[in-house]
């Protein structure tokens, strides 16, 4: 389970910097759709939402102290 956990942290990670699951598949040698379902799965246990997904992009949403 910890290994899940630091995997799903690093996943969060590339995806926040590349702002691509595309791109972010790529460097972590997944499927776009593996990482997808990974993301979700990590917010669903936070019970929070790191990614604001659009069409043509990945983004962190702003913090309401933002």
């Amino acid at each position: 389970m910890l290994k899940e956990n630091v995997n799903d942290l690093l996943s969060f990670m590339v995806v926040a910097r590349e702002r691509s699951f595309t791109r972010a598949a790529a460097q972590l040698g997944v499927s776009q759709s593996a990482l997808s379902h990974a993301m979700r799965h990590l917010e669903t246990r936070l019970d929070v939402r790191l990614l604001t997904r659009t069409t043509r992009s990945v983004v962190r949403p702003k913090r309401a102290s933002d």
